[in-house]
């Protein structure tokens, strides 16, 4: 997937500046697509240049101008071409902390504390990224049930893929959880073991 396809489903929330972009970006996608400003603001420009966004600029007192990019009827259809795409295959999954924990029985009580460390990081990252989402729910539910909410909503597609990244940070919770159980007991076996 081409980071365009996010920013174009971005964009389908309305008018945006780079700026609101880059921020509601994670308030939007970032459940299942990350980005920096910068790589933002490179796809916008190219964009641009595609015909797939337009942009008005927009005076301001004090601050600078700014730009408010939009989908052009040009950008909607090839979104449109891209969701009815198969995708062409699973997503690689590369996660450092994995080939962390896979090894770290090769260590000693102290590569298990490093690797412990970075688990219970996982788990603080998790545990923050679920609370936010949580209140991303809440707002766009606003006193609604999940049912009535997705039987009048204009669109379901965020709802949905907030719903996926709920699902992604529990499993990271639960196998941090796990994980840092099972760390602790091997490296107290570790170290009385070795007589420490």
């Amino acid at each position: 997937m081409a980071l365009r396809n996010a920013v174009m489903a971005a964009l389908l929330e309305g008018e945006a500046s780079g700026y609101d972009l880059a921020k509601g970006f994670e308030a939007s996608v970032a459940n299942f697509w990350m980005a920096t400003p910068q790589q933002l603001y490179r796809e916008l420009e190219r964009m641009e240049s595609e015909g797939l966004v337009s942009a008005r600029v927009v005076q301001q007192e004090r601050r600078p101008n700014k730009r408010l990019f939009s989908l052009t009827d040009a950008g909607l259809q090839v979104l449109r071409d891209y969701v009815g795409e198969a995708p062409a295959k699973p997503p690689a999954l590369r996660d450092e902390l994995m080939v962390k924990v896979q090894c770290v029985d090769i260590g000693d009580v102290g590569d298990f504390e490093a690797v412990r460390a970075s688990v219970a990081e996982r788990f603080e990252r998790a545990t923050a990224k679920l609370a936010r989402y949580r209140r991303m729910q809440e707002r766009m539910l606003d006193g609604r049930t999940e049912d009535e909410y997705l039987a009048t909503a204009e669109r379901i597609g965020p709802y949905l893929t907030l719903q996926g990244g709920i699902a992604l940070e529990r499993a990271n919770l639960q196998w941090s959880e796990t994980a840092l159980k099972r760390l602790e007991q091997r490296a107290a076996a570790l170290a009385e073991s070795s007589g420490g």
